[in-house]
């Protein structure tokens, strides 16, 4: 159970399995990100709302949504676990690709990601994972931010990049991915 003592020393997910399970980390490019403190109660609140909307659209549906903690690897299908470097716990995930999931989690890009902003998280959420997503092909990308109650929407183009679409809290999104699915972000805020 040894945790990471030094900013500059690179990680792979092996070592991240040997760390305590109490504690919640995330690893990209092999650097480890504390995830501590736990979330507040607007963002579980948030969480929940948005998590029970893909949830019951997905009912019965081939596509999986998994809320954190749910481990997502960036990497090769069959990498091992030492060669894996990016292993984040979005706040949800959903994935329509059975071959990405195991027992461990997911193994490759969601096809949706919902990241909630929290004082501790929001500039890796804003940048590092956000170019982390945007090359390992993530198609769709949610920020959500509770202090503003807005969203930003990050749609993968042909050319491999995020365009970028901002909702604010009373405003319904429709998924991209899944095109009759429409989320009131005034049910999410709770307006």
């Amino acid at each position: 159970m040894v945790l990471p003592k030094v900013k500059n020393e690179k990680f792979t997910y092996a070592d991240y399995r040997a760390w305590d399970e109490n504690q919640r980390w995330e690893i990209i490019d092999g650097f480890a990100y504390d995830m501590n403190p736990a979330p507040n109660t607007k963002h579980q609140t948030i969480l929940m709302n948005l998590l029970s909307g893909f949830y019951n659209y997905l009912k019965g549906k081939p596509c999986k949504v998994f809320p954190a903690p749910f481990d997502v690897r960036f990497s090769k299908i069959g990498a091992k676990d030492e060669e894996v470097e990016n292993v984040v716990q979005p706040d949800i995930s959903v994935i329509c690709n059975p071959v990405r999931l195991d027992e461990k989690g997911a193994n490759g890009a969601p096809d949706l990601i919902v990241e909630i902003l929290s004082p501790s998280t929001s500039k890796k959420d804003m940048g590092i994972k956000s170019f982390l997503y945007q090359r390992f092909g993530v198609r769709e990308y949610w920020i959500v931010d509770p202090a503003s109650d807005s969203v930003l929407v990050y749609l993968l183009d042909d050319t491999g990049k995020f365009d970028t679409f901002e909702y604010i809290s009373t405003d319904i999104v429709r998924v991209s991915i899944f095109p009759d699915l429409e989320i009131n972000l005034s049910e999410v805020f709770e307006k």
